[in-house]
């Protein structure tokens, strides 16, 4: 697996120190055993989890290079992707693990906490009720989300974490684009604006990713995020 890994990363245009590389090889190690006990990924191929987990977490560094002493909460995060190979790669951002299933957040501390990982922490709860807690509203420089829901629904979970003038950032798939178009009365009512679009091909082709980065304009009204449910019955 360390050799899958230097050459996964190397091939993207990262580098892996020798400790981020333990560190990844003891993550796919955690991964692959607690999957046997609940429901963390479907991908289990080392090459496959190198490529289609870690690294594509590591792209969002190319839409946002410098994440030193920066602020980020990983909405839906599951097995703690992207937050944690983003912490992993930058120590010194700072990440909430954000998942509504309690059994993924005794994984991520238990990871954490076996990878020494700083600055970073798990928390348990629906983002449409934390999304109002004063604690949590408006408190990040960074928001991601990686494939949770359709841009419309991840707007209304994830801009109300979101400071004036952060960033949201989701990680989709092909529908990208279209999603994007079913997004304007979203944006408009939540206060973003798309700033960047951008295209990763990875593995030599074989696995694309897309990435929205949406600019928090200016404050989300108080109504926002409704209660846990709404947004996705009736979309924005």
């Amino acid at each position: 697996m360390k050799d899958i890994l230097n050459q996964a990363f190397t091939s993207e245009g990262f580098n892996l120190t020798e400790q981020q590389n333990k560190q990844f090889v003891t993550y796919f190690d955690m991964l692959i055993d607690w999957n046997q006990k609940i429901n963390l990924t479907a991908i289990e191929e080392p090459t496959e989890v190198a490529y289609k987990h870690f690294v594509d977490s590591a792209c969002l560094m190319r839409v946002v290079p410098d994440l030193k002493h920066k602020t980020m909460i990983d909405i839906g995060t599951g097995a703690g992707f992207p937050g944690v190979p983003l912490n992993i790669m930058e120590p010194e951002l700072y990440v909430t693990l954000f998942d509504s299933l309690n059994k993924r957040i005794l994984f991520l501390q238990e990871l954490c906490k076996a990878l020494e990982l700083k600055n970073i922490r798990a928390v348990h709860g629906r983002a449409e009720e934390f999304g109002i807690k004063p604690d949590y509203r408006q408190q990040f420089d960074i928001a991601t989300a990686r494939a949770v829901a359709r841009m419309p629904v991840l707007l209304e979970i994830c801009l109300p974490f979101v400071k004036k003038g952060g960033i949201f950032i989701a990680l989709k798939g092909p529908e990208l684009e279209n999603e994007i178009k079913e997004s304007s009365n979203a944006l408009k009512e939540l206060g973003g604006k798309v700033v960047d679009v951008q295209q990763f091909t990875l593995a030599d082709g074989a696995y694309t990713r897309n990435l929205a980065v949406i600019e928090k304009i200016k404050d989300t009204p108080k109504k926002y995020p409704r209660k846990a449910g709404t947004p996705q019955k009736k979309p924005l």
